[in-house]
């Protein structure tokens, strides 16, 4: 009896020697529609996450820019894509949030979005003005693209009541097949150039962007500051003839800001030493560097980022 105690404290003590497993940690990591570019980015970003981070779980789920915001907000999530011009919208409790979100802090800005608006070359549309009477197919409300539509169509004395038809598809592929087989005549996304969507409806139809001029820029930035100007530049797509000047914002990494502040250091440690990897899922971000990453948007930095970015010489 007394060596099979023996025997019990040596094991006892033993085991207390060991150090204890990593705890597994989940986090959900809210993406974009399917068919976008933020699905396989978050992919991308799941891998290199859990490699860097032992015990890290991360459970990718389709989300959209504005839905992702309010989701950290209502901890339905911990990180996710958004886009700067929306969450800086949520930060001051404009429309669509109901009210302003008070959880969600910056992590990274990673690459610029391109508004586009595109039809079918026979559609007989040369500006936003011609959507008059016509069918639009886009993302749901909750997505950022959404709302630039409803800022834009107000910019031009227009509602969506104004259009004939208004589908709120959340994939890219669906939406694509609507134009395609005649049931919409207008598509807007904001996503990088070339998008994929984009280039399978110009593999079916001979299609055209329809831009802005600085004039409606103007406009749209008493609306939004945060509106910009991107070109999409000639041959992006097919037959594409001309420099196409549109609506720019950025995307970039939030999270909650209660996310443990190690945690949040090395996932966007590990975003800056693997560019080259987040750029074969999207090329946009060729060239990300810390400094970029770490540009003021209006959002607050998460702590962990800022110890990165300070230990980076980015700030």
């Amino acid at each position: 009896m007394k060596v099979k105690s023996t025997l019990m404290a040596v094991a006892f003590a033993a085991m207390l020697s060991v150090p204890p497993a990593a705890t597994a940690q989940q986090v959900t990591l809210m993406t974009g529609p399917q068919g976008g570019v933020w699905v396989p980015l978050g992919g991308a970003l799941k891998g290199m996450w859990e490699k860097a981070i032992p015990g890290l779980q991360v459970q990718a789920q389709p989300g959209a820019g504005i839905a992702n915001v309010r989701g950290i907000d209502e901890g339905k999530a911990q990180i996710g894509f958004a886009n700067t011009i929306t969450t800086v919208d949520g930060l001051a409790g404009r429309p669509p949030y109901p009210k302003p979100v008070t959880k969600v802090c910056q992590v990274a800005n990673l690459y610029p979005q391109y508004y586009q608006v595109v039809v079918p070359v026979d559609a007989n549309i040369n500006s936003i003005a011609d959507l008059k009477g016509k069918a639009l197919v886009t993302q749901p409300k909750g997505n950022t693209s959404e709302i630039i539509n409803v800022h834009m169509l107000q910019v031009y004395g227009m509602t969506y009541q104004s259009l004939a038809k208004v589908n709120f598809i959340a994939s890219y592929t669906d939406a694509v097949s609507m134009v395609k087989d005649g049931h919409a005549q207008v598509f807007t996304l904001g996503t990088t150039v070339p998008a994929s969507a984009v280039m399978d409806l110009a593999s079916a139809r001979d299609i055209k962007l329809i831009g802005i001029d600085a004039k409606i820029l103007a406009e749209m930035k008493k609306i939004n500051p945060g509106y910009s100007k991107l070109t999409i530049k000639a041959g992006t797509y097919p037959k594409q003839s001309k420099d196409v000047d549109v609506i720019g914002y950025a995307t970039h990494i939030v999270a909650s800001c209660d996310l443990p502040e190690d945690m949040v250091y090395m996932m966007t440690k590990t975003m800056a030493a693997n560019v080259t990897d987040m750029a074969a899922s999207n090329k946009a971000i060729s060239g990300l560097t810390p400094k970029i990453m770490a540009e003021d948007i209006g959002v607050p930095l998460h702590k962990g980022a800022l110890k990165f970015y300070k230990e980076a010489g980015a700030m």
